[in-house]
């Protein structure tokens, strides 16, 4: 079978997601091809380990919920012309639309006009998402189609695949579809690009290190996390504390603006975004990972891939008691409450004063991967979905 997926809001193969199931579908036998926005310096058209990449103009970055809808309506131009011009060229079976956005729907429909499969992979709840951006209650309209299209997707969907149980819960509930139809692929490391990273030399001297990998957006949190090194530092007297903060979004300038404002400038580096080979060693040379998400609506219900990250690397972790948070890291982490930065300051600081508590929480966190969350358990979730759909085309084919 062969299969083309749809990205939008990543490039390719910077998203790991995508390339992680990319290239599992690759050494199962299937010819994948993918559709993604080009990054800086990227050809328009390569073979990244035997996936097919067609880029396309990245949309210019959004600002305001406005400005999702007009990134959203050119990248679904973009993606039509690449989906048209692979259809053509190389042909293909399945649309696998990665979200968000949820509008990828609509080129899946024409698709199945002509006999092909669509598969929705549910990587983020798009009304909760615009809620924790934007404010719940603003723009009620907006949301009304948020929510419209994300049921389109998954009722229209030959299969569809979520990243926890609480996403197949929703799907359930919210747009009722049958039990059958949906899958859990977690997200999870390959733990061989975690093993034997050395940690960056220039860090590991320092006394009392941590650090962040992930998006800045204004739902990840990281201005709690700002406020609690504050606090870190002034109230509680880790003034050697250096916090290395990993990761690009649109809440950057700001953040930036935030930590001169708390005096932390001393204490916090913003690195922008590292491919994974060059953020690893920082990671590695961290006391403690940090996941600053707050409670919401969103964040309560997402599996955020940084914590198996940190869990891969051994890591202790502090992040806010999030439902989801405690699936993935169970004791490897401390749990701060109520989106408290007071609380959140005490864990790092109690750590910080415990080195054997935070050796035995890494290694729990690490066993967790190895006997649970690594990738390669995720993977036969995964083709087990395409082995339904190819059992499902012979039958038709031999009917």
């Amino acid at each position: 079978m062969r299969v083309l997926m749809l990205l939008e809001n990543n490039p390719y193969p910077q998203d790991a997601r995508v390339r992680r199931e990319a290239t599992s579908l690759v050494r199962a036998g299937y010819e994948v091809s993918v559709c993604a926005p080009c990054k800086v310096g990227q050809p328009r058209f390569e073979i990244v380990d035997d996936v097919r990449v067609y880029r396309h103009p990245a949309p210019p970055e959004a600002s305001g919920a406005l400005g999702y809808v007009l990134e959203y309506a050119l990248a679904m131009l973009y993606a039509l012309i690449v989906t048209c011009y692979v259809f053509f060229r190389r042909g293909f079976d399945v649309i696998h639309a990665h979200n968000p956005p949820d509008t990828f729907v609509f080129i899946g429909l024409l698709f199945k006009l002509v006999g092909k499969k669509f598969v929705f992979d549910h990587h983020d709840l798009s009304p909760e998402m615009f809620d924790a951006r934007f404010g719940a209650g603003g723009k009620p309209a907006l949301r009304r189609v948020l929510l419209f299209l994300e049921a389109l997707s998954v009722r229209s969907a030959d299969a569809v695949i979520v990243t926890n149980e609480s996403y197949k819960r929703l799907a359930l509930e919210r747009s009722s579809v049958p039990e059958e139809r949906v899958t859990v692929v977690r997200n999870g490391p390959e733990l061989a690009k975690f093993d034997g990273v050395l940690p960056d030399a220039e860090l590991v001297k320092r006394t009392q290190v941590l650090a962040y990998i992930g998006t800045m957006g204004p739902q990840d949190g990281l201005d709690y996390l700002l406020r609690a090194l504050r606090v870190l530092v002034y109230e509680l007297g880790h003034a050697d504390v250096y916090c290395v903060l990993i990761g690009d979004g649109d809440a950057l300038p700001g953040l930036k603006k935030l930590s001169a404002e708390l005096g932390l400038q001393q204490h916090v580096r913003f690195t922008g975004r590292l491919e994974l080979s060059n953020l690893l060693p920082l990671a590695a040379a961290a006391d403690i990972c940090v996941d600053p998400d707050p409670s919401n609506p969103y964040n309560d219900r997402s599996t955020m891939i940084k914590l198996t990250e940190y869990m891969a690397l051994a890591k202790p972790i502090v992040a806010f008691d999030l439902p989801e948070h405690r699936v993935s890291a169970g004791a490897a982490a401390l749990y701060a409450a109520d989106n408290d930065v007071n609380a959140f300051a005490q864990n790092i600081a109690a750590l910080l004063s415990d080195p054997q508590k935070r050796e035995q929480m890494g290694q729990l966190g690490r066993k967790r991967v190895e006997t649970q969350l690594a990738w390669h358990y995720s993977e036969r979730q995964l083709l087990s979905v395409y082995d339904n759909l190819r059992d499902a085309k012979s039958a038709k084919v031999a009917s």
